[in-house]
This record gives structure tokens, C-alpha cells and sequence, in this order.
């Protein structure tokens, strides 16, 4: 009988989820509903300010700023896949999602997030070049070789996330539907499967593992010389110019990397449910307003940028009144 039991019970299809979300107190749903909802816009904002800064000042037309764009483009990305969503079952109270869309949000934001620690390992080889091979620079990173090195991000992101993802998809799941989570993710998912999803996580860790080291030993690399280089300059003022040009890109690895090791880091099972919930706050929603700042604030080009297109539509504002 209870064979019978188990063999109906594999043979129901889920066809929905219930996403638990953050915290059942209605007080603290309103105050996490407002800070998800500014930092949301924030972040949008702030990132579509920095491309539309690259695109209408000539200055900021350069290898750097195209990926730059192109980072921004895939924070907006990111946060999109994730926080409306968010959004509309703390206001509504509506918990389910479809098994589709479930699948949708797994897939985009892995998408996102690994062509960004791509993109990111792209930059630093990008400063790498500027600094390291500063007459060269022009001719290494052309316009073509920087759509490559995008183009090459995203394509990488997908092999990445093809194999662990292929293998999710003939999850089954036929016990509870409920998520312990605000998104859908790998990791709360494999939690409520009954299929045997040993071979599924060592494709996850091996998958991720392989992320990070192809991309971190990039950027590791590109510092170490850059590093070497910035040392070997005569004076002190060529240093300070040279460490600043790649700060703004050293703090948001700091912050991609760190929060992204973080999650793997849990003192024990029943902590880990609360910190991958509290790790995926910050990397869905502050980490995506922070970079934007962190680029215009820490440089003068693109400070300059904003600054004169606020002076040119104040001034075209002033012509029409």
C-alpha cells in the first residue's frame, strides 16, 4: 500500500509553486515592500543614467564605458528578473507561480548573474590592457574585439548554466510545492524535489566552482600585473591616477564576488535557509544600486558627463521658456 501511495503521488504533475517570501509579519512586509520598491528604482535609474551617459557623451565612448554599458545593462536585467515579481506578491498576497515562470526566473537570473562575473573578468583585462600596454590599448581593444569580449560573456554565461539547467527540468516534484524562498532558485527547488538530485548538485557546485575560478583567476591575474606595473612607476602621482582608474572596478568585484562566496559559507543547516534569503536581498537589490554609484562617484569622466548633460537641459529648458 504505501508503494501504491508513493507511485500516485510521483505520477501527480506540480504545476505550481508557493514562494513563502522574506516574512509572514505584515508590518515588516510594508517596510520591505518600500525598500524593495526604492531600491528597485534606484537601481533601474541609476544604471540607465550611466548608459545613457555613455551613449550621448563623446567622451565616454571608449572600451571601458562599453562595457560599463553593458554591465549596467545586465544589473537592470538581473534586478528585473527578480524584484518585481517580488513586488507584486507582498502587495497582493498571491504566493504562486507557475512551474513555467518558475523555470523562467531560474534561468534568467543564472543567465544574468554568470555573464556578469564574465563581464566583470572582461573589464579587469580591459585595465590590464590600459595600464600594463597603455600604446597599445587602442589597437587591442578595438571596437570589434570589445563586442567579441561581450558577445563571448554571454555565450560562456549560457554554457555555464545549459548543463545543471537541462538536468533541472527533468526534476520531479511530487511531495510539497512550497519554496523557502522570495525567487525561484536551485537550491530551495532541489530541497522539495523527490527525484534523486545527488548528481544534480554536484552539476550546480561543479558548474558554479567553474564560474568563479575561470573568471576570478581573470581578474586575479589581470591585478596581479597591474599591480606590478602601477609599483613600478616613478612617481607617486602616476600611482594614485593609475589606482584610480581601477578602484571603482576592484570594489564591485569585492561586492560580486564576496556576496556570491558568502552564500556557499553557512555555519549550519537550519542558519542556511536565512542567509541565502538575506545574501539574495543584497545581490538583487542593493548590489545593483550600489554599482552605479560606486562608478559615477568614483570618476571624474563620468561625473563630468552627468554634469554637462544636466547643464545642457537646464539651458534647452530656459530657451523654450
Amino acid at each position: 500500500l504505501p508503494l501504491k501511495q508513493e507511485s500516485m503521488m510521483r505520477n501527480q504533475t506540480i504545476s505550481t509553486f508557493i514562494l513563502l517570501g522574506l516574512t509572514d509579519d505584515p508590518q515588516m512586509k510594508v517596510l520591505i515592500f518600500i525598500f524593495l520598491f526604492f531600491t528597485y528604482v534606484l537601481s533601474v535609474a541609476g544604471n540607465l543614467i550611466v548608459i545613457s551617459l555613455t551613449f550621448i557623451d563623446c567622451h565616454l565612448r571608449t572600451a571601458m564605458y562599453f562595457f560599463l554599458q553593458n554591465f549596467s545593462f545586465l544589473e537592470i536585467s538581473f534586478t528585473t528578473a527578480c524584484i518585481p515579481r517580488v513586488l507584486y506578491d507582498i502587495s497582493t498576497g498571491d504566493k504562486v507561480i507557475t512551474y513555467n515562470a518558475c523555470v523562467s526566473q531560474v534561468f534568467f537570473t543564472h543567465l544574468f548573474g554568470v555573464t556578469e562575473f564574465f563581464l566583470l573578468a572582461t573589464m579587469s583585462y580591459d585595465r590590464y590592457v590600459a595600464i600594463c600596454k597603455p600604446l597599445h590599448y587602442g589597437t587591442i581593444m578595438n571596437n570589434t574585439a570589445c563586442r567579441r569580449l561581450v558577445f563571448s560573456s554571454w555565450v560562456a554565461a549560457l554554457f555555464i548554466i545549459t548543463p545543471p539547467l537541462s538536468l533541472g527540468l527533468t526534476l520531479e516534484f511530487c511531495g510539497s510545492n512550497t519554496i523557502e524562498h522570495f525567487i525561484c532558485d536551485a537550491s530551495p527547488l532541489l530541497k522539495i524535489s523527490c527525484s534523486n538530485t545527488w548528481f544534480m548538485e554536484q552539476t550546480v557546485i561543479i558548474s558554479a566552482v567553474l564560474a568563479l575560478l575561470m573568471t576570478l583567476t581573470c581578474v586575479v591575474l589581470s591585478y596581479i600585473y597591474i599591480i606590478q606595473t602601477i609599483l613600478g612607476f616613478p612617481s607617486a602621482q602616476q600611482k594614485k591616477k593609475a589606482f584610480s582608474t581601477c578602484s571603482s572596478h576592484m570594489i564591485v568585484v569585492s561586492i560580486t564576488y564576496g556576496t556570491c562566496i558568502f552564500i556557499y559559507i553557512k555555519s549550519s543547516p537550519e542558519e542556511s535557509v536565512a542567509i541565502n534569503k538575506g545574501v539574495s536581498v543584497l545581490t538583487t537589490s542593493i548590489a545593483p544600486v550600489l554599482n552605479p554609484f560606486i562608478y559615477t562617484l568614483r570618476n571624474k569622466q563620468v561625473k563630468q558627463a552627468f554634469n554637462n548633460s544636466v547643464k545642457r537641459m537646464i539651458s534647452s529648458r530656459n530657451k523654450r521658456m
